[in-house]
């Protein structure tokens, strides 16, 4: 190899002159030391061009066509003297044929990327535009073929994209699948049969006997298009459900009249849902949950269905279809029927079904929904310790055959429906005649307080007397009324209990005499405060017309001189009666006796006179009883 050096034993200005290196602050100068000779030769060695062969023709054209394209030496220094060869006869025309070969070797490798018409194409340049024009027609054909050869390798690309999006997309649906499919695992309880996914829907795990099966079956969803867009609720699983199950259903319980004295009470619609889809939630969700609920009250149907059959009753429950119709009372009618609606019927029967708030019965819906879930949905373990401790243990103290049936012995689901219904009639009932004869009777008041902590078949309410403005020194008549199943047990203030029937009537009978007989205990509550004296008083009067509801209570009172006395009979049906007796002396028209002819006995009180109470000036009769007593009171 042939080396070029620039200068070899020519030195540089600067490499003569020591260069400074650096200048302190205090003004001395650093000098760059000197090379040595070595140092020098090694340096100057750096600048030689291996590359460079001293035979021009063992490299060939593949060498003069790298060298135009390789990097350009870099440029000595300014101060450095140019070492110049000396030349020799041929080495122009050896310059001339080295630049020949490069031009050659430029052109054959563009005429190579110009065959594959891949990258560059050939376009002839005219001179003069105005003698070597194009034709327009020329012009728009290789455009046209340009165009298509551009158009053409873009949908072959298209195609390779859409190839690999469209596995992408399929992959992506089994990952999405494989992840619903574990949710859907998480909440249902799923297992493998052969290559299919089944799910069960039934209460078998909670100790449930009901002979459907209950089973779904999980497929994939390839209802989809990949061409076209996914849309925001695809999901990639899908279940499939027994065709009796699909649709909502619900139970409604109804409490219906069959006579005009007894008011309807309302509807109760149990176990239905809303279709509303809350954030997050799948489709496959919200269809396992509702054929879930349908299967859940075609059983709860079948057990009352079974139940109604084998109850013994004095007036048989009735089961057609879909519906279980009993009477709890003679005039009521409970109707228990099961609903079951698909989505074509649905639109359909949706505007019937709708109740009105005042029918609904949220007491009744809340104790069904609590007695259904306790009895029916909650999970019963397989086995478990069986009763008291005493069933298990063996010798004289164990319990016999008798005494364990009947500690087994417990009331089927439509017997506790049926009690919690007789129940809440009975109560409305109570209500209902309260609210009546507070309504319809303003002397004296009635007061009902409801009590907010009751049972599943029992209410108390306490129920007051009392005449409006005297309320303290009137607290004679407060009931306590305890509302079961069948009757209505009242306890009064003194302790005494009387057991009323379901019958309307008689608590009405009841509470119109306990209003009468208050009339005549605040007449003696108000003879203590005026200083009056009580001369008799009764409850049940045996003298005067008989009452049909009840019996009449009487009162006679004195004044504190002894001169008046007021005599007060009260009677629920017959009304109120005040009478009141004057001295002799101050009777008109006294009739002459034979037999008192002594002037003391003048002194005597004479005949009763009624007294009008509704031309009386008073809000009510005891503030009448007031305004009499004051006024035949002797003034101090």
């Amino acid at each position: 190899m042939r080396l070029h050096i620039s200068s070899l034993t020519g030195l540089s200005a600067s490499s003569v002159a020591a260069a400074v290196q650096e200048v302190s602050l205090d003004g001395l100068e650093t000098y760059v030391p000197l090379l040595s000779m070595s140092q020098n030769l090694a340096k100057l060695a750096q600048r030689i061009d291996f590359n460079q062969s001293s035979d021009s023709d063992e490299d060939g054209p593949e060498r003069e066509s790298r060298e135009p394209w390789g990097k350009p030496e870099p440029e000595e220094d300014e101060g450095t003297v140019k070492f110049q060869p000396s030349l020799w006869p041929w080495d122009s025309v050896r310059n001339n044929l080295r630049s020949a070969l490069t031009e050659m070797c430029v052109l054959h490798d563009v005429l190579s990327v110009l065959k594959d018409k891949k990258y560059m194409a050939l376009d002839p340049v005219s001179q003069d535009p105005a003698l070597t024009k194009t034709p327009q027609v020329f012009q728009l054909i290789s455009k046209k073929k340009s165009l298509a050869t551009a158009a053409q390798l873009l949908l072959k690309g298209a195609e390779k994209l859409t190839k690999s999006l469209a596995e992408n997309q399929e992959q992506r649906r089994q990952r999405d699948f494989n992840s619903e499919l574990l949710r859907l695992r998480s909440q249902w309880k799923l297992r493998k049969v052969g290559h299919k996914i089944l799910g069960d829907l039934s209460y078998r795990s909670a100790g449930s006997l009901f002979p459907h099966h209950g089973t779904f079956e999980v497929i994939k969803n390839t209802d989809i298009d990949l061409d076209k867009k996914v849309p925001d609720d695809y999901c990639p699983l899908n279940v499939q459900i027994p065709s009796d199950l699909e649709g909502s259903a619900y139970i409604k319980v109804s409490i219906q009249k069959q006579s005009a004295d007894i008011g309807d009470l309302g509807t109760v619609s149990l176990f239905r849902r809303q279709p509303k889809a809350k954030p997050g939630s799948q489709m496959w969700h919200l269809k396992l949950e509702a054929a879930q609920n349908v299967l859940l009250c075609k059983e709860i149907f079948a057990q009352l269905s079974r139940e109604a059959v084998q109850i013994k009753s004095q007036i048989p429950h009735i089961v057609v279809k879909n519906q279980i119709i009993s009477q709890p009372f003679p005039g009521l009618q409970l109707s228990i029927s099961l609903c079951h609606s698909t989505g074509e019927k649905k639109s359909q029967r949706a505007s019937p079904d709708k109740s009105k708030p005042d029918d609904h019965l949220y007491v009744l819906e809340h104790n069904l929904h609590q007695l259904i879930r306790e009895v029916h949905t909650m999970p019963h373990p397989a086995s478990s310790p069986f009763g008291h401790k005493r069933l298990r243990l063996a010798g004289p103290m164990a319990y016999d055959k008798a005494e364990i049936s009947s500690l087994q012995q417990s009331e089927g689901l439509l017997e506790k429906i049926i009690k919690q219904a007789k129940h809440i009639f009975l109560r409305s009932r109570t209500a209902r005649t309260i609210d009546s004869l507070a309504s319809r009777i303003e002397d004296p008041q009635i007061q009902a307080h409801w009590s907010n902590i009751n049972s599943v078949y029992e209410s108390s309410v306490k129920v007051l007397i009392t005449s409006q403005g005297y309320e303290q020194i009137c607290k004679s008549i407060q009931l306590q009324l305890n509302i079961g199943v069948e009757q209505i047990r009242v306890v009064h203030r003194d302790g005494r209990v009387i057991t009323l029937s379901h019958q309307e009537q008689e608590l009405q009978d009841f509470l119109l005499s306990q209003m009468s007989q208050h009339q005549v205990h605040a007449v003696q509550q108000l003879a203590k405060v005026m200083g009056w004296h009580v001369l008799s008083f009764s409850n049940h009067v045996g003298l005067g017309p008989i009452e049909s509801i009840g019996n009449a209570s009487a009162i006679t009172v004195a004044s504190p001189s002894g001169e008046h006395a007021i005599s007060v009979r009260n009677g629920p049906e017959s009304g109120c009666k005040v009478l009141v007796q004057f001295p002799r002396n101050q009777a008109k028209e006294l009739p002459k006796s034979d037999a008192v002819q002594d002037a003391r006995w003048t002194h005597l009180r004479g005949p009763y006179r009624e007294v009008h109470c509704g031309r009386m000036e008073g809000r009510n009769f005891v503030y009448k009883m007031e305004l009499l007593m004051a006024a035949l009171s002797p003034c101090p």
